[in-house]
């Protein structure tokens, strides 16, 4: 792979114009590590020597720079060596705030993490309209911005925004910036349009030449202790001390209100020097690469032509249904058939269709007319005769299997034999589900997350009968819809919810010997989980839970035992049954809910029911939002010895390995 460098141009006759290149196209970010530093180096040597009226900075097409080079995350195991990576950058940046005259960061795409902060050192920003990803996401990675980004956005922005940026939307999904929103912050000057970007921001590095530099109000830090107080208290309540990256960013932006950018930067090196090497950072450095690197490949996908969907139906028009039907209508832009037993059903599923296409268009996404168009794409039946031409029919029906059967019968009498049949099935075996149809092998799970328009996974279920073609194709599918498709056998209730659903019965358990609901939901919360289980099963539904615990019970009624309580909140009760008044603390049951997962992803491992521990945790990122400073979870498991107490060895050991 290219190494990033910083390449120095003389245009314009005496303006630097310095562009971060790491020699590939768009598709690969440009990212800063030990070389591009060492690059940077050279350009600042060769810039400081020379006489130069400005200096514009900026990325190659469609990429300013997108931060640190994580990958080398894993060589800073020492304090040290973390130090010195933060140090490294200061002083680099610091040559760049230094320089005698103006510096324009001219920020053309996207710009995240240590990005921000060598933009930040720059006198001024211009800033792409196109640019959707500005941000600042360590606190997401267990470290901190380490090269001066918890001091200068502070300073620039003030305490509100940088404890926004820094701290609250790296939790919140990892919510970035556009180019509009960091011009109103404060922390870009100049919104300017793509076509002919660099030649304006290289006039208005000419024009602050002109002028003299520019000036601008400077930050209210006054209530700085307040805000980070506040923010404080929301963090405790977020992720209850599970990881310490957010309480040290804090503590840094409340520093930046008093103490000179040089005490700033020797705090940062200290954090980093702190975190980098910690636990959390390196499971989130692990998870990280899962995320966008492993579940991006497709492991064990056959390597086959895919079938084209070029229309797609849909058994069920009700909640999920219509949540996938939209998925399906926004990015593959075929007709959608849905069917459903009455006409009521099927035409609220089409005007809730319509609303989020016309809300879609108020917020830029589409044309009016083109939102319009795709509505018309969706028709709706109760019969079956419009599935004929279908190249995918999905069935998003009532988790009953005998239900699911009499779907694929009725849909085999009239599609097509090369027809993908696919099952949004959360639990059942997809194999029975098709064991009385002439072409079973077209059958696969496409199993998806609620909500559907934010979870990213997809449970890719491969019968015993399932073919390659079908397959590829369904992977292909799930790839077009902006999806990640993790590759699992068809055994009870697949990955995600058979691991949710042993923490479950765990908690469930303890709620029948006399905790409380408060107790079982911090024993949870505890490891940062991003919801509390007792919201997490009304999200979910009551019911749809049961049935799943059903369904693992019949599977494996030692450790998957019925639950007289979730019966209960199955059926619109509130009653908890306590069979036996021996509560434990809130320590005890956080270790026995680990312990439970421990032995269930051993199982699964063993099982076959996916290669390795990384799919495990692959599916609880994707699938279930847990946090990225846990490695999804067999990566803390292993850190903390859970695994080697249950199991005898890590789980990164278990598995039957990747084809």
């Amino acid at each position: 792979m290219a190494e990033t460098e910083f390449k120095l141009q003389r245009v314009f006759g005496d303006v630097a114009l310095l562009t971060i290149d790491s020699g590939e196209d768009y598709r690969r970010p440009t990212t800063l590590g030990r070389a591009a530093l060492e690059s940077l180096d050279r350009a600042l040597t060769d810039i400081e020597s020379q006489d130069w009226r400005a200096l514009v900075l900026t990325g190659k097409p469609f990429i300013f720079c997108a931060g640190a080079d994580i990958t080398e995350f894993p060589k800073a195991s020492t304090r040290e060596l973390a130090e010195l990576g933060s140090r490294t950058g200061h002083e680099q940046f610091a040559r760049l705030r230094a320089l005698p005259f103006p510096t324009v960061a001219a920020i053309n795409g996207v710009c995240v993490g240590g990005a921000v902060e060598i933009a930040l050192h720059c006198s001024a920003r211009t800033i792409s309209t196109a640019v959707r990803h500005f941000a600042s996401p360590e606190v997401l990675l267990g470290i901190i911005p380490a090269w001066g980004g918890t001091q200068l956005i502070p300073q620039l922005a003030g305490p509100e925004l940088a404890v926004k940026m820094i701290v609250e939307n790296p939790l919140r999904q990892n919510r970035m910036l556009n180019a509009r929103q960091a011009v109103e912050a404060g922390l870009a000057d100049r919104l300017l349009e793509p076509v002919e970007f660099l030649d304006e921001s290289i006039a208005f590095a000419l024009e602050l030449a002109e002028r003299g530099g520019i000036e601008r109000e400077p930050a209210d830090l006054s209530g700085t202790a307040d805000v980070v107080r506040r923010a404080r208290s929301q963090l405790d309540d977020q992720i209850h001390g599970a990881a310490p990256a957010g309480y040290v960013a804090l503590d840094l932006i409340e520093g930046a209100a008093t103490w000179p950018i040089e005490e700033g930067y020797r705090r940062e090196e200290a954090a980093n020097g702190e975190l980098l090497p910690g636990r959390h950072a390196q499971a989130s450095v692990y998870a990280f690469g899962l995320v966008e690197f492993r579940s991006k490949r497709g492991v064990g996908i056959p390597q086959v032509d895919p079938r084209k969907i070029k229309k797609v139906g849909i058994v069920g028009a009700g909640l999920m249904a219509t949540q996938l039907a939209t998925l399906f209508l926004r990015r593959l832009e075929v007709p959608i058939v849905l069917r459903d037993l009455d006409e009521a059903t099927i035409e609220r599923a089409r005007g809730t269709i319509a609303s989020e296409l016309e809300s879609q268009a108020k917020r830029g996404r589409y044309s009016e007319g083109k939102a319009r168009f795709l509505a018309s794409l969706v028709s709706g039946t109760t019969g079956w005769d419009e599935f004929a031409d279908c190249d995918l029919v999905l069935e998003a029906v009532f988790e009953e299997l005998s239900v699911k059967k009499e779907v694929f019968a009725a849909l085999e009498q009239v599609v097509s034999p090369e027809c993908l049949l696919a099952t949004n099935t959360s639990s059942l075996s997809i194999a029975e589900m098709a064991s009385d149809l002439n072409h079973s092998e077209r059958v696969v799970g496409i199993h998806f997350f609620n909500p559907v328009a934010v979870l990213p996974l997809v449970e890719l279920v491969r019968t015993p009968e399932t073919d390659d073609v079908a397959l590829a194709t369904a992977a292909d599918i799930v790839k077009k819809l902006g999806k990640r498709g993790v590759l699992v056998k068809d055994a009870p209730a697949f990955v995600v919810n058979r691991v949710l659903t042993r923490m479950t019965s765990v908690l469930m358990d303890a709620l029948e010997h006399g905790n409380t609901i408060e107790e079982t939901d911090e024993a949870a919360l505890r490891l940062g989980l991003p919801m509390a289980p007792s919201v997490l099963l009304q999200m979910v539904g009551p019911r749809v839970a049961n049935h799943v615990l059903h369904t693992l019970h019949e599977a494996y009624p030692e450790r998957f035992p019925l639950s007289p309580t979730l019966d209960n909140f199955a059926e619109g009760k509130d009653e908890i049954v306590v069979s036996e008044h021996a509560p434990r603390s809130v320590e005890e049951l956080t270790e026995a809910v680990l312990e439970a997962i421990a032995d269930e992803v051993a199982r699964m491992l063993d099982e076959g029911v996916v290669p390795e521990a990384a799919d495990v945790d692959t599916c609880l990122l994707l699938g279930a939002g847990w946090p990225f400073w846990l490695g999804g979870i067999t990566k803390f498991l292993d850190q903390t010895g859970v695994s080697e107490r249950v199991i005898g060895r890590p789980l990164a050991e278990v598995g039957v390995g990747v084809a």
